[in-house]
């Protein structure tokens, strides 16, 4: 299979996008994330930009694998939208708004339209489905983290 590179690139391009995007609108809340008591098990602050470049370039080559598929659904990219919207959102809620509590609420969202999106693109490709599923765990993990903030600084 012949890679499409045009493709390629604007697939891989849009979430690192959104997410660049709402790092540079988060990054004077992320002062308050070093100083909240945080639970066990929460990693460095190095790691977070680490992960999510990486997270979102395997977003980026799901939705490729996706969009060159001979077989898709319009409820694939609906569901991969509605994902990056509540990805982009969340991180204000929580480090902007500092409301942890609808942070975590919202997340709960955003963790069902990934599973969501991850069981449509399973369907056009089951490569795509996979290279989402590091993305489900990590956001699983930031809802511990959220959750974990919540409780311990409210």
């Amino acid at each position: 299979m012949k890679i499409q590179w045009k493709k390629l690139i604007v697939s891989v391009l849009v979430p690192l996008a959104v997410g660049g995007l709402s790092a540079f609108l988060t990054r004077e809340g992320m002062d308050r994330f070093s100083q909240v008591e945080k639970p066990p098990l929460s990693p460095p602050a190095w790691l977070f930009p680490v992960a999510w470049t990486i997270l979102y370039i395997l977003m980026g080559v799901a939705a490729y694998l996706v969009w060159i598929a001979p077989h898709k659904t319009v409820y694939a990219f609906s569901a991969y939208t509605l994902q990056l919207f509540f990805n982009f959102f969340w991180s204000l809620i929580f480090f902007n708004l500092e409301n942890d509590l609808f942070a975590f609420v919202w997340l709960i969202f955003l963790w069902l339209f990934i599973l969501l999106t991850l069981l449509l693109f399973r369907k056009s490709s089951r490569a795509a489905g996979l290279l989402l599923l590091p993305y489900l765990l990590w956001v699983t993990f930031a809802g511990y983290l959220n959750l974990g903030i919540y409780l311990l600084n409210r």
